[in-house]
């Protein structure tokens, strides 16, 4: 079936403004990426981290995303050099930022930089780390009568176009002897998504966490399947060509780098912590927040972007390509750059776990 889209674009961006007014789970996170703008005028511009010199490095943040993790953390003190946080909605406008050179640096999934590359955008992916997938779902409501990937031939699903999700829910239905030709698939951001889902308009969501929690506990939903076993589980910071060539930047994002990479393993000790630092930046409620870092958003490991990290990635963009979803193939090796992999383990590393199954 062609894929459509519940009304027009630009009731589409009406709706998601006014849930995005009302609705904490109509914040996008770090882990996804779909096609949407960057808040606030001017590209999204936020506040300041304050720190030492002259150097102000760029970053692009997604509410609740690195920024707050870092904060909590404890590693924005002591800067050696300046933050200017600029806050988008999503992966794909904070890469075009990126490609602008509007912003320094920024964390995506594993879907958006296929879409920056087959776009011919002026990327590069210099960290990674690699977070167990279980909170990449597709969602059915509990009444629901589907019981089976395979029964979701003919049915209508909401998807974030260029997220993590969209990749999900491909090799979901691959697994399931199914095409997305086989489906409706009806492109919305996570409000909107989250209103056709509760109101019944499409049969299924692909969605990942904070989402999928929040659904889960609160949208009366359950999971018909996940991602695990199916999608990489890889997330990276992706950088502009020219602040790598720059020298005094180069050092900043190797820092900055670093101390992502030190937060990562300080929530793993400090779940609870987090999860309160997490639920007041981003109006997710405490319990939400902790289900969604220990089934997913707290098992991430730094991991470096090498051979085998590019190879996954090479079957995203090689699948995307195949079904035309995006414009061409292409090398997704030519977008890394692998100075920052020092001293880091093999993007294969098991993701951490907190001993339960969810």
């Amino acid at each position: 079936m062609r894929p459509a889209l519940i009304g027009g674009p630009v009731a589409g961006r009406r709706r998601l403004s006014l849930a995005l007014a009302a609705l904490p789970l109509a914040l996008v996170l770090t882990s996804c990426g779909g096609a949407s703008r960057a808040d606030g005028a001017g590209g999204g511009v936020g506040g300041h981290t304050d720190g030492k010199g002259s150097l102000t490095l760029n970053v692009g943040d997604q509410k609740g995303g690195s920024e707050a993790l870092l904060r909590a953390a404890g590693e924005l003190d002591d800067l050696p050099y300046r933050i200017k946080w600029s806050t988008f909605t999503s992966g794909p406008p904070l890469l075009e930022a990126v490609n602008a050179g509007a912003v320094d640096v920024g964390a995506v999934g594993n879907t958006p930089p296929v879409f920056a590359g087959a776009a011919h955008s002026k990327i590069k992916v210099i960290a990674g780390s690699h977070s167990r997938s279980d909170g990449e779902a597709i969602l059915v409501k509990k009444d629901s009568p589907l019981r089976s990937p395979a029964e979701l031939k003919g049915k209508s699903i909401a998807v974030a176009q260029g997220s993590s999700a969209n990749y999900q829910l491909v090799a979901s239905l691959k697994a399931a002897g199914l095409s997305p030709k086989d489906v409706t698939l009806n492109y919305l951001q996570p409000a909107d998504a989250l209103a056709a889902f509760t109101r019944g308009k499409v049969d299924a969501w692909a969605v990942w966490d904070p989402y999928t929690s929040q659904a889960l506990d609160q949208a009366d939903a359950r999971v018909l399947t996940t991602g695990q076993g199916l999608v990489n589980g890889l997330s990276f910071q992706v950088a502009a060509p020219a602040a790598l060539d720059d020298k005094a930047k180069s050092a900043a994002l190797k820092d900055y780098t670093a101390r992502l990479r030190r937060a990562q393993d300080w929530v793993f000790g400090h779940p609870e912590v987090w999860a309160k630092a997490w639920a007041k930046a981003t109006g997710l409620s405490e319990k939400v927040a902790l289900d969604a870092v220990e089934r997913t958003r707290g098992t991430a490991v730094p991991v470096a972007v090498d051979k085998e990290a590019v190879a996954s990635e090479q079957r995203i963009v090689d699948a995307f390509a195949a079904l035309k979803l995006i414009p061409r193939s292409f090398d997704f090796g030519e977008l890394v750059d692998p100075r920052f992999n020092g001293g880091l383990p093999p993007s294969g590393t098991a993701p951490r776990t907190y001993g339960k199954a969810q």
